[in-house]
């Protein structure tokens, strides 16, 4: 073993390591990313459900900005297929790299150290590889048990803020003291963040739904038929059209699985409200939390006072608002509106927006039925057809006689007209 000495923010070395987890229930093998300053030993700690290059590189860009810069010499690394498509031998440490790794470090200005193959190698970046094994023992052990891996990186980020106070073998000062000396000398990031994703161009099918790995996820009804950009990440699938981004989800790592968005359905419902009880939508929204008690109520309740094809349509429009308000303001919105019995779209509309811009209501007034404005449901156009609370219409019903005295104007005589017709018909003076 021979003593290394390394000087501030000129290196760091990165690695991947195998970790389980019991994810939502289910013991997970997944792949964590290590990212090590050489000179401090700070650290940076990333699970994902996959170590392709879409990992790799998100992991890069994680560590960046929770470091603040990037070394100014090189990043050790082995000989991952996710940076080294062939180890050319022979040569000096010579590598046939792959090219979207070269973009990637062109684009934030930063050489990369290529260890030896094999078992060798591992001894040239020591830091990354004990690195990894001590955060195992002491983080990750017994396995955490976490609904999902943004969970458990949050509480990566909590353990790596409270390693600060550890002294490593050999050190003077706490890994906190020395990365602080260190982080002014790292180089400064750069101004855009390069896309670590996959880009791939799958077609919409007639149920809105792209196959990305296996996996389908729902996009905007309007786009069936058409390709989209999907950027694949470690973490999530992103959809754009364009430079707009129309959809986020999650990344599935199981294949055959299908992900889909109440809210990309929702134009579709509106014209097939009787497809809403038994979308997968639905049911998927429900297990995710995000189709609440509160709609339900409502549901229940504009069903019962105007019918299934009415009430669900009725829904459907308090969905919408989700789109422009947030959830919290649209159930306080949607809670307000069954309190006073008004089950009217408008109504909450009216409510969520007063509750999302922080006005107080009004004192309550016996004509205004306590402190939600009640907008009454459109008279429908069956008259057989009842709505709950909608009072009887009394008004006399609209007459036009006071304008009839328009037409009592004097008109112009068209007798001089027609004699002058005959005078030029027949030739007499």
């Amino acid at each position: 073993m021979v003593p290394q000495d390394h000087a501030p923010e000129a290196e760091a070395e990165v690695d991947f390591g195998e970790v389980y987890v019991i994810l939502d229930g289910v013991k997970t093998k997944c792949h964590m990313f290590v990212y090590r300053l050489s000179h401090s030993g700070k650290a940076i700690h990333r699970v994902y459900p996959t170590g392709g290059q879409e990992a790799f590189l998100e992991g890069h860009i994680e560590a960046f900005h929770t470091l603040g810069g990037i070394p100014t010499r090189h990043i050790r690394y082995d000989n991952l297929t996710s940076a080294v498509v062939q180890v050319i031998h022979g040569g000096d440490r010579l590598r046939d790299e792959n090219e979207r790794w070269v973009l990637f470090r062109s684009h934030y200005g930063f050489d990369a150290f290529y260890c030896q193959p094999g078992i060798d190698g591992a001894h040239e970046k020591g830091g990354v590889e004990g690195e990894v094994g001590w955060f195992r023992r002491n983080h990750l052990t017994p396995m955490p048990e976490v609904a999902t891996l943004d969970e458990l990186n949050d509480k990566i980020r909590a353990w790596e803020h409270d390693d600060n106070t550890r002294r490593i073998t050999g050190h003077a000062n706490t890994i906190g003291q020395d990365y602080h000396a260190e982080l002014p000398h790292l180089a400064p990031l750069s101004a855009d963040d390069f896309d670590p994703g996959l880009i791939l161009h799958p077609r919409v099918d007639r149920s809105a739904l792209i196959t990305v790995r296996m996996v389908k996820y729902s996009v905007p009804a309007h786009l069936i038929g058409q390709r989209v950009r999907v950027s694949l990440r470690a973490s999530c699938v992103v959809v754009f059209e364009g430079r707009t981004v129309l959809a986020t989800h999650p990344r599935l790592g199981t294949r055959g699985v299908t992900r889909v968005e109440l809210d990309h359905y929702l134009e579709v419902l509106r014209h097939k409200p009787g497809a809403f009880p038994g979308s997968t939508a639905l049911a998927q929204a429900r297990a995710a939390g995000a189709f609440t008690a509160a709609h339900d109520a409502f549901w229940a309740a504009a069903r019962k006072t105007s019918g299934d094809v009415a009430g669900t349509q009725a829904l459907i429009d308090v969905l919408l608002l989700h789109r422009s308000l947030p959830a919290d303001a649209v159930i306080a919105g949607i809670t307000s509106a069954l309190s006073v019995g008004a089950i009217s779209p408008d109504v909450v509309a009216v409510e969520a927006r007063r509750h999302a811009t922080g006005h107080t209501p009004a004192p309550a007034s016996p004509t205004r039925g306590g402190t939600v404005v009640n907008l009454p449901p459109r008279r429908p156009t069956d008259p057989h057809q009842v709505i709950a609370h909608l009072p009887e219409d009394t008004r006399p019903l609209p007459t036009v006689t006071a304008y009839d005295e328009l037409l009592r104007r004097r008109q112009p005589d068209p007798a001089p007209a027609s004699a002058e017709v005959h005078h030029i018909q027949t030739g007499t003076p």
